[in-house]
């Protein structure tokens, strides 16, 4: 309940230098009257001796500070203790804190909830702290940021209060027919609803840039066994994250590390060999990691052919055949600058590399540079749909608009457009979203 006081470690677990205990709630101040002498100003850093309230003996001495609500991150009066990082230290003061009647221990995202409850943050900025503290590379970092700041809810109620006044003007036609209103109220209207739509028609056409900032670009090395895909994965990961040999279906499941290229999060996988499966093996698992080797490049954003330049004239149809629908970049493996390699002429973009000696990684970096950029790239005063909780809410705008155009009666034209604003206010939260909650905030982290 909002009412009881809540209490936990913000910062991560484990040996650290200073560790933060976050307290919410009406009672926070207990803290000072139950554990120190000591009460500091608000929002002044205080150096406080921190004791036990059943014996008094000392736990620590930190600093404390209080933040009376309404002007804290809850909204309701917060304490913050600032302690030594040891274990020992952090244990004796989250169980001091059990002591106080009416204090318990925080559930996962329960002050980030309390935030929201008390209109500190819409939902768009609740799902951008979240982003925020997960952000692994700098573009990550700053769309998390601009969504935490409220550019996407800004973004979205603009939209709303648009919405609300074209349907005000419509309401105003139906409400009073009788009376002399400006001309050309229904033209106006439907003006407004077309612009509306092509707007949001606009950010809904990004090609998913949002969502794949935050999941990651997905790159997928496909080919032959024997082809150097694991040599290759390897040699882009600068570690060996995947077992080399010449034995083929070595490399039976995906498998897949995390790349930062020009800031921008990547997934790169390195998959089971593919080969005529009737011919050649009757192995069970070979066959499923073939299978999940083919399911995963329909869904890479980008595919990697890997072959051995030494079939080039050969080579491997049931990789090629994975090539025709999808954004591919064909290798040419095992070649050696000092080795004349052959010019071919491919219809898919093609690079001589070397794994083993580094020949031409390089230039295979560079290129997957600038495909993720071109791919991912976001201006700085773009407004990202980075859910898909996001794009369905604005499609059900959209198709509630697009309706509303076709309607002749204004009464149902209203009715949709009241559809619409209500599709729009469950992104932001400001209906209709008490089903969302709970899987918004279950996958924050105990303290926030």
């Amino acid at each position: 309940m909002a009412s009881e006081t809540i209490y936990a470690l913000s910062t991560a677990p484990g040996q650290a230098g200073v560790a933060v205990i976050r307290i919410s709630g009406a009672n926070s101040k207990a803290v000072w009257a139950k554990m120190s002498s000591h009460q500091p100003e608000p929002r002044l850093a205080s150096l406080i001796k921190l004791s036990d309230p059943t014996d008094g003996s000392e736990i620590d001495r930190c600093l404390g500070l209080w933040f009376p609500g309404p002007a804290s991150f809850t909204g309701e009066d917060v304490v913050e203790l600032h302690l030594h990082g040891g274990r020992a230290v952090v244990t004796g003061a989250i169980e001091a804190l059990a002591k106080i009647p009416g204090f318990r221990p925080a559930e996962a995202g329960e002050f980030t909830r309390r935030a929201f409850n008390n209109d500190k943050l819409d939902l768009t900025e609740v799902e951008g702290l979240s982003d925020l503290i997960a952000a692994e590379t700098e573009a990550q970092r700053k769309q998390a940021i601009r969504q935490m700041d409220g550019e996407l809810s800004r973004l979205i109620e603009g939209w709303r209060d648009r919405l609300v006044r074209t349907l005000a003007y419509l309401e105003a036609e139906i409400d009073f027919p009788d009376e002399e209103l400006e001309e050309g109220i229904s033209d106006q209207v439907k003006h407004n609803i077309k612009s509306l739509m092509g707007e949001v028609n606009q950010h809904l056409e990004d090609g998913h840039r949002g969502e794949r900032l935050r999941d990651g670009f997905s790159i997928a090395i496909v080919g032959p066994p024997n082809a150097g895909k694991s040599s290759l994965i390897n040699a882009l990961a600068r570690r060996e994250v995947a077992i080399v040999s010449d034995v083929a279906g070595t490399t039976r499941d995906i498998i897949e590390v995390h790349l930062d290229l020009s800031g921008y999060p990547v997934m790169l996988s390195d998959t089971a060999g593919l080969r005529d499966l009737e011919l050649h093996t009757t192995d069970g698992i070979e066959l499923e990691g073939i299978r999940r080797a083919k399911s995963h490049a329909e869904s890479a954003d980008l595919l990697l052919a890997v072959f051995d330049i030494k079939d080039y004239n050969n080579l491997d149809q049931s990789t090629l055949d994975l090539l025709t629908d999808s954004p591919s970049l064909i290798l040419l493996n095992k070649c050696d600058d000092a080795v004349v390699t052959p010019d071919l002429k491919m219809e898919i973009e093609t690079l001589h590399i070397s794994a083993k000696s580094g020949y031409g990684i390089d230039k295979l970096l560079a290129h997957l540079n600038d495909a993720v950029v071109a791919n991912m790239g976001i201006t700085g005063s773009s407004s990202s749909i980075t859910r898909q909780r996001h794009r369905s809410a604005l499609q059900d705008t959209t198709d509630a608009l697009s309706r509303s155009l076709t309607i002749e009666l204004p009464e149902l034209c209203a009715e949709d457009l009241r559809l619409a604003t209500r599709h729009l206010g469950r992104i932001t939260g400001k209906v209709d979203v008490e089903d969302l909650l709970d899987v918004i905030f279950r996958d924050f982290c105990i303290g926030k």
